[in-house]
């Protein structure tokens, strides 16, 4: 039987390199994996113009369009956004989706919005996450993230070494590649099955959020690790451990 294939899809001032030590695990298990650089993200040509959703979806769809056969697509935390947006432009090409503490938003939905809706809900909910940190250029239209509040924020369970490279190779991120909102439809995007790997520790996406989108989009499968916002780093064995039989699991009872 043929290997299946899983995309990664990373998140915002992130690339390819941040499933660096997960893919070994993933390819052990039998797994062919394929982690993009989103275009205009700091690395490779510029691109600029193509950091956007459009351009995101595309540039992943034509990885797609170059598989064997449907691949599992997975966003990890602002990824998410782009995740979605596969699936709707090609949901004939994505065997599952799998939010890894990512932004599961429905239609129309921005992060900042879920944001508000929840501080709205709740006049005790305290969020501040990366924003107050960001070092923005002259015209506001490219952020980068601190060394000591990626440390802080993203990287505070992970193994101090491992860390510390990590937060030293994050890019600049163009905005309009980081506030997105999907458009999504019951049939295209709702007909693809979907896993949120939830993670209880998280300082970005904090897990009041993560609940919130799973609410706001429901049906798909919890798992829930006891780590912060980046388990492919911090965890990459327990993730590997109780995903994949999440995805044998959802296969039994869809068309993965």
């Amino acid at each position: 039987m043929t290997s299946p294939h899983i995309v990664l899809i990373h998140g915002a001032w992130q690339g390819s390199w941040a499933f660096a030590a997960w893919q070994p695990l993933l390819e052990a298990a039998g797994w062919r994996v394929h982690a993009v650089d989103l275009p205009g993200n700091g690395h490779g040509p510029a691109l600029s113009g193509q950091a956007n959703l459009q351009g995101y979806t595309d540039h992943v769809v034509r990885l797609l369009e170059t598989l064997d056969g449907p691949a599992v697509v997975l966003g990890h935390s602002g990824g998410g956004v782009t995740a979605s947006q596969v699936a709707e432009a090609a949901p004939e090409r994505v065997r599952a989706l799998i939010y890894l503490a990512g932004m599961m938003l429905p239609s129309g939905l921005r992060f900042a919005d879920l944001i508000a809706q929840c501080r709205a809900a709740d006049p005790d909910f305290a969020y501040a996450g990366v924003e107050p940190h960001l070092q923005w250029d002259g015209l506001r239209a490219a952020s980068r993230v601190p060394v000591d509040a990626a440390l802080d924020l993203f990287l505070h369970d992970c193994e101090p070494g491992a860390a510390s490279a990590a937060a030293a190779r994050l890019c600049a991120q163009p905005e309009s590649g980081r506030s997105m909102a999907n458009r999504l439809s019951a049939a295209r995007f709702g007909s693809v099955p979907r896993i949120y790997v939830e993670c209880l520790r998280d300082r970005s996406v904090t897990l009041v959020l993560q609940r919130r989108m799973q609410a706001l989009v429901p049906g798909a499968r919890r798992v829930s690790l006891d780590c912060g916002h980046v388990p492919q780093l911090a965890c990459p064995r327990t993730l590997t451990d109780a995903l994949l039989p999440a995805l044998d699991a959802l296969a039994s009872t869809s068309r993965v």
